[in-house]
Protein backbone atom coordinates (compact mmCIF):
# COMPACT_ATOMS: atom_id res chain seq x y z
CA UNK A 1 0.00 0.00 0.00
CA UNK A 2 1.05 3.24 -1.19
CA UNK A 3 1.96 5.31 2.28
CA UNK A 4 0.19 8.90 2.81
CA UNK A 5 2.30 11.72 2.99
CA UNK A 6 0.97 13.73 5.62
CA UNK A 7 2.04 17.44 4.45
CA UNK A 8 3.29 19.72 7.27
CA UNK A 9 3.24 23.42 6.36
CA UNK A 10 5.36 24.42 9.44
CA UNK A 11 6.95 28.22 10.04
CA UNK A 12 10.90 26.25 9.92
CA UNK A 13 9.84 24.51 6.43
CA UNK A 14 7.98 27.84 4.92
CA UNK A 15 11.86 29.99 6.34
CA UNK A 16 13.78 27.06 4.47
CA UNK A 17 11.70 26.61 1.46
CA UNK A 18 12.04 30.51 1.09
CA UNK A 19 15.19 30.44 1.28
CA UNK A 20 15.40 27.79 -1.42
CA UNK A 21 13.53 29.88 -3.69
CA UNK A 22 15.74 32.82 -3.25
CA UNK A 23 18.68 30.55 -3.64
CA UNK A 24 17.03 29.04 -7.25
CA UNK A 25 18.12 25.47 -4.94
CA UNK A 26 15.77 23.61 -7.34
CA UNK A 27 16.41 20.65 -6.39
CA UNK A 28 15.26 21.09 -2.80
CA UNK A 29 12.41 22.50 -4.23
CA UNK A 30 11.75 18.86 -6.30
CA UNK A 31 12.73 16.90 -3.52
CA UNK A 32 10.55 18.48 -1.09
CA UNK A 33 7.46 18.78 -3.01
CA UNK A 34 7.80 15.05 -4.41
CA UNK A 35 4.85 13.31 -3.44
CA UNK A 36 3.20 15.93 -1.82
CA UNK A 37 -0.68 16.66 -3.10
CA UNK A 38 -0.95 19.57 -5.47
CA UNK A 39 -3.73 21.00 -2.63
CA UNK A 40 -1.00 21.25 -0.29
CA UNK A 41 1.08 22.96 -2.73
CA UNK A 42 -1.30 25.53 -3.05
CA UNK A 43 -1.65 26.21 0.39
CA UNK A 44 2.25 26.56 0.32
CA UNK A 45 2.11 28.98 -2.47
CA UNK A 46 -0.40 31.05 -0.79
CA UNK A 47 2.49 32.42 1.62
CA UNK A 48 4.88 33.69 -0.85
CA UNK A 49 4.11 36.49 -3.47
CA UNK A 50 2.97 35.75 -6.99
CA UNK A 51 6.95 35.92 -8.51
CA UNK A 52 8.20 33.29 -5.80
CA UNK A 53 5.43 31.55 -6.95
CA UNK A 54 5.73 31.50 -10.14
CA UNK A 55 9.22 30.41 -10.25
CA UNK A 56 8.31 27.26 -8.35
CA UNK A 57 5.44 26.34 -10.39
CA UNK A 58 8.03 26.49 -13.48
CA UNK A 59 9.74 23.91 -11.74
CA UNK A 60 7.04 21.67 -11.49
CA UNK A 61 4.94 19.51 -14.18
CA UNK A 62 2.52 20.74 -16.38
CA UNK A 63 -0.20 18.36 -14.75
CA UNK A 64 0.79 19.32 -11.52
CA UNK A 65 0.99 23.20 -12.37
CA UNK A 66 -2.25 23.13 -13.55
CA UNK A 67 -3.27 21.36 -10.10
CA UNK A 68 -1.64 23.67 -8.27
CA UNK A 69 -2.98 26.66 -10.24
CA UNK A 70 -6.62 25.71 -9.62
CA UNK A 71 -6.39 25.23 -6.32
CA UNK A 72 -4.75 28.78 -5.27
CA UNK A 73 -7.32 31.24 -4.14
CA UNK A 74 -9.55 33.19 -6.94
CA UNK A 75 -8.24 36.41 -5.42
CA UNK A 76 -4.40 35.31 -5.52
CA UNK A 77 -4.63 33.79 -8.71
CA UNK A 78 -6.10 36.89 -10.22
CA UNK A 79 -2.68 38.18 -9.21
CA UNK A 80 -0.70 35.58 -10.01
CA UNK A 81 -1.82 34.98 -13.51
CA UNK A 82 -0.72 38.54 -14.63
CA UNK A 83 2.72 36.74 -15.07
CA UNK A 84 1.69 34.16 -17.60
CA UNK A 85 2.47 34.14 -21.11
CA UNK A 86 -0.60 33.92 -23.36
CA UNK A 87 1.45 30.17 -24.24
CA UNK A 88 1.91 29.50 -20.58
CA UNK A 89 -1.35 29.46 -20.06
CA UNK A 90 -2.52 27.90 -23.15
CA UNK A 91 -0.31 25.26 -21.33
CA UNK A 92 -2.32 25.21 -18.14
CA UNK A 93 -6.09 24.92 -19.60
CA UNK A 94 -5.08 22.11 -21.39
CA UNK A 95 -4.32 20.19 -18.92
CA UNK A 96 -7.94 21.20 -16.49
CA UNK A 97 -10.93 19.58 -17.06
CA UNK A 98 -13.45 22.23 -19.12
CA UNK A 99 -15.30 23.48 -15.77
CA UNK A 100 -12.25 25.00 -14.61
CA UNK A 101 -10.18 25.74 -17.77
CA UNK A 102 -13.53 28.36 -17.47
CA UNK A 103 -13.46 29.54 -14.15
CA UNK A 104 -9.83 30.37 -14.30
CA UNK A 105 -10.31 32.45 -18.40
CA UNK A 106 -13.19 34.10 -16.68
CA UNK A 107 -10.52 35.89 -14.42
CA UNK A 108 -8.33 37.23 -17.18
CA UNK A 109 -9.25 40.16 -19.06
CA UNK A 110 -11.04 39.52 -22.47
CA UNK A 111 -8.75 39.96 -24.62
CA UNK A 112 -5.91 37.80 -22.99
CA UNK A 113 -8.97 35.52 -22.89
CA UNK A 114 -9.62 35.32 -26.44
CA UNK A 115 -5.76 34.42 -27.54
CA UNK A 116 -5.74 32.18 -24.64
CA UNK A 117 -8.42 30.10 -26.54
CA UNK A 118 -7.00 30.47 -29.99
CA UNK A 119 -3.54 29.17 -28.77
CA UNK A 120 -5.93 25.73 -28.49
CA UNK A 121 -4.61 22.85 -30.64
CA UNK A 122 -7.42 20.32 -29.46
CA UNK A 123 -10.61 21.44 -31.30
CA UNK A 124 -12.78 19.46 -28.65
CA UNK A 125 -11.21 21.23 -25.75
CA UNK A 126 -11.82 24.61 -27.40
CA UNK A 127 -15.66 23.85 -28.26
CA UNK A 128 -16.41 22.51 -24.94
CA UNK A 129 -14.65 25.76 -23.11
CA UNK A 130 -16.43 28.05 -25.98
CA UNK A 131 -19.77 26.01 -24.94
CA UNK A 132 -19.43 26.69 -20.99
CA UNK A 133 -18.20 30.36 -21.84
CA UNK A 134 -22.13 31.13 -22.91
CA UNK A 135 -23.15 30.50 -19.37
CA UNK A 136 -23.12 33.09 -16.16
CA UNK A 137 -20.91 31.45 -13.73
CA UNK A 138 -24.17 30.87 -10.61
CA UNK A 139 -26.27 28.64 -13.08
CA UNK A 140 -26.08 24.73 -13.67
CA UNK A 141 -24.73 25.73 -17.11
CA UNK A 142 -21.88 27.75 -15.62
CA UNK A 143 -21.04 24.91 -13.47
CA UNK A 144 -20.78 22.06 -15.04
CA UNK A 145 -18.24 20.21 -16.85
CA UNK A 146 -18.70 18.80 -20.58
CA UNK A 147 -16.29 15.79 -19.24
CA UNK A 148 -18.87 12.51 -19.32
CA UNK A 149 -18.93 9.26 -20.65
CA UNK A 150 -22.89 8.41 -22.25
CA UNK A 151 -23.50 5.68 -23.97
CA UNK A 152 -26.29 4.84 -26.46
CA UNK A 153 -29.09 3.24 -25.12
CA UNK A 154 -28.75 0.79 -28.28
CA UNK A 155 -25.32 -0.03 -27.55
CA UNK A 156 -24.63 -3.80 -26.27
CA UNK A 157 -22.55 -4.16 -23.34
CA UNK A 158 -19.22 -4.87 -25.03
CA UNK A 159 -19.77 -1.40 -27.00
CA UNK A 160 -20.43 0.53 -24.19
CA UNK A 161 -17.06 -0.78 -22.72
CA UNK A 162 -15.66 -0.28 -25.28
CA UNK A 163 -16.57 3.29 -25.53
CA UNK A 164 -15.79 3.76 -21.62
CA UNK A 165 -12.44 3.40 -22.31
CA UNK A 166 -11.91 5.74 -25.31
CA UNK A 167 -13.90 8.57 -23.06
CA UNK A 168 -12.41 7.85 -19.88
CA UNK A 169 -9.23 9.17 -20.81
CA UNK A 170 -10.67 12.85 -20.79
CA UNK A 171 -12.70 12.01 -17.99
CA UNK A 172 -10.91 11.90 -14.20
CA UNK A 173 -13.41 10.79 -12.06
CA UNK A 174 -16.11 8.29 -13.27
CA UNK A 175 -19.24 7.95 -11.21
CA UNK A 176 -21.88 6.29 -13.78
CA UNK A 177 -22.73 6.18 -17.41
CA UNK A 178 -25.59 8.69 -18.96
CA UNK A 179 -28.10 6.99 -21.66
CA UNK A 180 -28.62 8.85 -24.44
CA UNK A 181 -30.85 8.00 -27.60
CA UNK A 182 -30.22 8.80 -31.03
CA UNK A 183 -30.35 12.72 -30.27
CA UNK A 184 -28.40 12.70 -27.61
CA UNK A 185 -31.28 13.20 -25.08
CA UNK A 186 -30.81 11.60 -21.80
CA UNK A 187 -32.92 8.81 -20.89
CA UNK A 188 -31.27 7.76 -17.42
CA UNK A 189 -28.03 6.01 -16.21
CA UNK A 190 -26.08 2.69 -15.71
CA UNK A 191 -23.67 1.92 -12.85
CA UNK A 192 -20.34 0.11 -13.63
CA UNK A 193 -22.02 -2.75 -11.63
CA UNK A 194 -24.71 -3.78 -13.54
CA UNK A 195 -22.40 -2.90 -17.08
CA UNK A 196 -20.06 -5.39 -15.79
CA UNK A 197 -21.96 -7.30 -14.01
CA UNK A 198 -24.14 -7.72 -17.48
CA UNK A 199 -23.98 -10.43 -20.50
CA UNK A 200 -21.65 -8.98 -23.53
CA UNK A 201 -25.01 -9.18 -25.40
CA UNK A 202 -26.91 -6.88 -23.32
CA UNK A 203 -28.51 -3.89 -24.64
CA UNK A 204 -27.86 -0.89 -22.12
CA UNK A 205 -31.51 -0.07 -23.06
CA UNK A 206 -32.69 -3.17 -20.74
CA UNK A 207 -30.06 -2.33 -17.73
CA UNK A 208 -30.36 1.41 -17.13
CA UNK A 209 -32.38 3.15 -14.79
CA UNK A 210 -34.50 5.78 -16.03
CA UNK A 211 -35.41 7.49 -12.82
CA UNK A 212 -32.10 9.85 -13.26
CA UNK A 213 -32.57 13.33 -11.20
CA UNK A 214 -31.38 15.96 -13.95
CA UNK A 215 -31.14 19.69 -13.39
CA UNK A 216 -31.46 22.71 -16.35
CA UNK A 217 -28.55 24.78 -17.46
CA UNK A 218 -30.31 27.51 -16.24
CA UNK A 219 -30.90 26.69 -12.53
CA UNK A 220 -29.49 28.42 -9.92
CA UNK A 221 -26.39 27.00 -8.79
CA UNK A 222 -27.98 27.29 -4.75
CA UNK A 223 -30.87 25.24 -6.71
CA UNK A 224 -28.38 22.25 -7.46
CA UNK A 225 -26.60 22.14 -4.08
CA UNK A 226 -30.01 21.52 -2.67
CA UNK A 227 -30.19 18.60 -5.25
CA UNK A 228 -27.68 16.83 -4.63
CA UNK A 229 -27.53 17.51 -0.93
CA UNK A 230 -30.91 16.18 -0.69
CA UNK A 231 -30.30 13.13 -2.48
CA UNK A 232 -27.05 12.61 -1.71
CA UNK A 233 -25.45 12.42 -5.38
CA UNK A 234 -21.94 12.75 -6.37
CA UNK A 235 -22.50 14.12 -9.65
CA UNK A 236 -25.71 15.05 -11.43
CA UNK A 237 -26.61 15.63 -15.17
CA UNK A 238 -27.40 19.00 -16.76
CA UNK A 239 -29.34 19.34 -19.98
CA UNK A 240 -31.02 22.05 -22.13
CA UNK A 241 -34.97 22.94 -22.46
CA UNK A 242 -34.99 19.95 -25.16
CA UNK A 243 -33.55 17.36 -22.87
CA UNK A 244 -30.38 17.08 -24.51
CA UNK A 245 -27.28 15.83 -22.09
CA UNK A 246 -24.94 19.02 -21.95
CA UNK A 247 -22.63 18.18 -18.93
CA UNK A 248 -22.29 17.25 -15.04
CA UNK A 249 -21.73 18.82 -12.29
CA UNK A 250 -19.64 17.27 -9.51
CA UNK A 251 -19.58 16.98 -6.37
CA UNK A 252 -16.12 19.21 -5.46
CA UNK A 253 -17.85 21.94 -7.40
CA UNK A 254 -21.03 21.73 -5.56
CA UNK A 255 -18.35 22.13 -1.98
CA UNK A 256 -17.42 25.08 -3.25
CA UNK A 257 -20.55 26.54 -4.02
CA UNK A 258 -21.90 25.38 -0.53
CA UNK A 259 -18.66 26.97 1.10
CA UNK A 260 -19.10 30.37 -1.35
CA UNK A 261 -22.92 30.56 0.07
CA UNK A 262 -21.87 29.98 3.62
CA UNK A 263 -19.30 32.65 3.62
CA UNK A 264 -21.51 35.03 2.44
CA UNK A 265 -24.16 34.66 4.56
CA UNK A 266 -21.19 34.62 8.09
CA UNK A 267 -20.34 38.19 5.73
CA UNK A 268 -23.56 39.25 5.99
CA UNK A 269 -24.20 38.01 9.50
CA UNK A 270 -21.72 40.09 10.53
CA UNK A 271 -22.30 43.30 9.01
CA UNK A 272 -19.45 42.61 6.05
CA UNK A 273 -20.90 43.78 2.44
CA UNK A 274 -18.10 42.71 0.20
CA UNK A 275 -16.22 39.37 0.72
CA UNK A 276 -12.54 40.25 1.72
CA UNK A 277 -9.55 38.70 3.36
CA UNK A 278 -7.37 39.54 6.22
CA UNK A 279 -4.76 40.59 3.69
CA UNK A 280 -6.70 42.60 1.63
CA UNK A 281 -5.86 46.52 1.47
CA UNK A 282 -7.16 49.07 4.36
CA UNK A 283 -9.26 50.27 2.05
CA UNK A 284 -11.16 47.03 0.99
CA UNK A 285 -11.57 46.27 4.74
CA UNK A 286 -12.99 49.52 5.75
CA UNK A 287 -15.06 49.77 2.48
CA UNK A 288 -16.62 46.50 3.80
CA UNK A 289 -17.15 47.21 7.41
CA UNK A 290 -18.15 50.48 7.36
CA UNK A 291 -21.39 50.85 5.84
CA UNK A 292 -23.22 48.49 8.88
CA UNK A 293 -21.44 50.01 11.89
CA UNK A 294 -22.77 53.41 10.49
CA UNK A 295 -26.10 51.80 10.86
CA UNK A 296 -25.55 51.11 13.92
CA UNK A 297 -23.93 54.44 15.07
CA UNK A 298 -27.19 55.84 13.63
CA UNK A 299 -29.40 53.61 15.52
CA UNK A 300 -27.23 54.72 18.75
CA UNK A 301 -28.09 58.28 18.02
CA UNK A 302 -31.97 57.63 17.77
CA UNK A 303 -31.55 55.57 21.08
CA UNK A 304 -29.46 58.37 22.53
CA UNK A 305 -32.21 60.72 21.43
CA UNK A 306 -35.37 58.06 22.56
CA UNK A 307 -34.05 58.46 25.95
CA UNK A 308 -33.86 61.93 26.17
CA UNK A 309 -37.47 61.98 25.71
CA UNK A 310 -37.84 60.00 29.00
CA UNK A 311 -35.30 62.59 31.11
CA UNK A 312 -38.37 63.46 33.84
CA UNK A 313 -38.85 59.88 34.13
CA UNK A 314 -35.02 59.33 34.56
CA UNK A 315 -34.44 62.30 36.52
CA UNK A 316 -37.55 60.74 38.96
CA UNK A 317 -36.57 56.97 39.25
CA UNK A 318 -32.74 57.28 38.28
CA UNK A 319 -32.50 53.33 39.13
CA UNK A 320 -34.28 52.78 35.54
CA UNK A 321 -31.61 53.31 33.93
CA UNK A 322 -29.41 50.43 35.27
CA UNK A 323 -31.75 47.76 33.12
CA UNK A 324 -31.73 49.14 29.67
CA UNK A 325 -28.37 47.47 28.51
CA UNK A 326 -30.38 44.92 30.04
CA UNK A 327 -33.60 45.40 28.11
CA UNK A 328 -31.00 45.62 24.77
CA UNK A 329 -29.25 42.67 25.19
CA UNK A 330 -32.22 40.44 25.53
CA UNK A 331 -33.91 41.72 22.99
CA UNK A 332 -30.66 41.57 20.32
CA UNK A 333 -29.94 38.12 21.85
CA UNK A 334 -33.53 36.73 20.80
CA UNK A 335 -34.07 38.51 17.78
CA UNK A 336 -30.49 37.01 16.49
CA UNK A 337 -31.32 33.48 17.64
CA UNK A 338 -35.12 33.87 16.02
CA UNK A 339 -33.35 35.19 13.15
CA UNK A 340 -30.64 32.60 12.69
CA UNK A 341 -32.94 29.49 12.76
CA UNK A 342 -35.43 31.33 10.00
CA UNK A 343 -32.29 31.40 7.94
CA UNK A 344 -30.74 27.96 8.31
CA UNK A 345 -34.54 26.71 7.53
CA UNK A 346 -35.11 29.39 4.18
CA UNK A 347 -32.40 26.39 2.95
CA UNK A 348 -35.11 24.51 2.12
CA UNK A 349 -37.73 26.21 0.44
CA UNK A 350 -40.68 24.48 1.26
CA UNK A 351 -40.24 25.07 5.31
CA UNK A 352 -42.58 28.36 5.07
CA UNK A 353 -45.14 27.19 2.59
CA UNK A 354 -47.92 25.64 3.86
CA UNK A 355 -47.47 26.02 7.66
CA UNK A 356 -46.99 29.72 7.96
CA UNK A 357 -49.73 30.13 10.82
CA UNK A 358 -48.57 27.42 12.64
CA UNK A 359 -45.11 28.47 12.99
CA UNK A 360 -45.49 31.98 14.24
CA UNK A 361 -47.91 30.03 16.55
CA UNK A 362 -45.15 28.30 17.37
CA UNK A 363 -42.39 31.38 17.78
CA UNK A 364 -45.46 33.00 19.71
CA UNK A 365 -45.40 30.19 22.57
CA UNK A 366 -41.52 29.71 22.51
CA UNK A 367 -41.27 33.60 23.44
CA UNK A 368 -43.89 33.04 25.94
CA UNK A 369 -42.23 30.86 27.90
CA UNK A 370 -38.75 32.44 27.85
CA UNK A 371 -40.15 35.58 28.00
CA UNK A 372 -41.90 34.46 31.11
CA UNK A 373 -38.93 32.49 32.18
CA UNK A 374 -36.32 35.40 32.20
CA UNK A 375 -39.08 37.89 33.56
CA UNK A 376 -39.50 35.87 37.07
CA UNK A 377 -35.67 35.61 36.77
CA UNK A 378 -35.23 39.65 36.76
CA UNK A 379 -37.67 39.91 39.52
CA UNK A 380 -36.39 37.66 41.55
CA UNK A 381 -32.85 39.11 41.22
CA UNK A 382 -34.89 42.58 42.01
CA UNK A 383 -36.36 41.39 44.91
CA UNK A 384 -33.19 40.22 46.65
CA UNK A 385 -30.97 42.79 45.55
CA UNK A 386 -33.00 44.69 47.36
CA UNK A 387 -35.04 47.33 44.13
CA UNK A 388 -38.72 47.80 44.73
CA UNK A 389 -41.46 45.65 44.09
CA UNK A 390 -42.57 48.28 41.63
CA UNK A 391 -39.75 48.88 39.84
CA UNK A 392 -39.15 45.34 39.75
CA UNK A 393 -42.91 44.36 38.51
CA UNK A 394 -41.91 46.98 35.49
CA UNK A 395 -38.90 46.03 34.46
CA UNK A 396 -40.36 42.08 34.31
CA UNK A 397 -43.04 43.25 32.21
CA UNK A 398 -40.90 44.96 29.87
CA UNK A 399 -38.82 42.47 29.19
CA UNK A 400 -41.33 40.08 28.49
CA UNK A 401 -42.55 42.17 25.76
CA UNK A 402 -39.40 42.85 24.43
CA UNK A 403 -38.63 39.10 24.12
CA UNK A 404 -42.16 38.51 22.54
CA UNK A 405 -41.77 41.38 19.55
CA UNK A 406 -37.79 40.71 19.26
CA UNK A 407 -38.91 36.76 18.47
CA UNK A 408 -41.62 37.77 15.76
CA UNK A 409 -38.87 40.48 14.50
CA UNK A 410 -36.06 37.84 14.04
CA UNK A 411 -39.08 35.67 12.55
CA UNK A 412 -40.55 38.00 9.78
CA UNK A 413 -37.30 39.96 8.91
CA UNK A 414 -35.50 37.41 6.97
CA UNK A 415 -38.85 36.10 5.35
CA UNK A 416 -39.44 39.52 4.32
CA UNK A 417 -36.00 40.50 3.58
CA UNK A 418 -35.77 37.13 0.99
CA UNK A 419 -39.46 37.51 -0.80
CA UNK A 420 -37.80 40.72 -1.72
CA UNK A 421 -34.90 39.18 -3.15
CA UNK A 422 -32.26 40.44 -0.12
CA UNK A 423 -30.33 37.94 1.33
CA UNK A 424 -31.59 36.70 4.28
CA UNK A 425 -28.79 36.37 6.80
CA UNK A 426 -28.85 40.78 6.75
CA UNK A 427 -31.70 39.62 9.43
CA UNK A 428 -28.99 38.12 11.71
CA UNK A 429 -26.33 40.63 11.91
CA UNK A 430 -26.16 44.33 13.10
CA UNK A 431 -29.82 44.90 10.77
CA UNK A 432 -31.71 42.85 13.63
CA UNK A 433 -29.41 44.05 16.17
CA UNK A 434 -30.19 48.01 15.61
CA UNK A 435 -34.03 47.49 15.31
CA UNK A 436 -34.05 45.59 18.47
CA UNK A 437 -32.51 47.82 20.15
CA UNK A 438 -34.74 50.90 19.01
CA UNK A 439 -38.14 48.88 19.88
CA UNK A 440 -36.91 47.29 23.35
CA UNK A 441 -36.18 51.41 24.68
CA UNK A 442 -39.48 52.37 23.32
CA UNK A 443 -41.37 48.95 25.04
CA UNK A 444 -39.03 49.59 28.59
CA UNK A 445 -40.05 53.30 28.62
CA UNK A 446 -43.15 53.46 28.07
CA UNK A 447 -44.04 50.69 30.17
CA UNK A 448 -42.37 52.54 33.16
CA UNK A 449 -44.10 55.76 31.68
CA UNK A 450 -47.72 53.76 32.17
CA UNK A 451 -46.98 52.28 35.75
CA UNK A 452 -44.82 54.73 37.40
Amino acid sequence: MEELIQFDLSIEFRERFQLAVQDNDDVFINESLSGVKPADISALLEEFDSYESKYVIDILSPDDRAEIINGLEPDTREKFLKLFSHEELTSVIVNLDSDDAVDLLNELPLVDREKVIAGLDNSEKEANILDLLRYDEDVAGGLMAKELIKANHNWTVVQCIEEIRRQAENVQKVYSVYVVNDHDILLGRVSLKRIILANDHTKIGDIYESDQISVETFVSEEEVAQLMRKYDLDAIPVVNVQGKLMGRITIDDIVDVITELAEEERNAMAGITEDVEEDDSVWMLTRARLPWLIVGVFGGFISAKFIGVFEEDLMRITAIAFFIPLIQATGGNVGIQSSSIVVQSLANPSVFSDNLFNRLFKVLLVAMLNGLVLSLMVYGFNIITGGTGDLATVVSLALFGVVIIASFLGTLTPLILDKFGFNPALASGPFITTLNDLLGLAVYFYTIHLIL
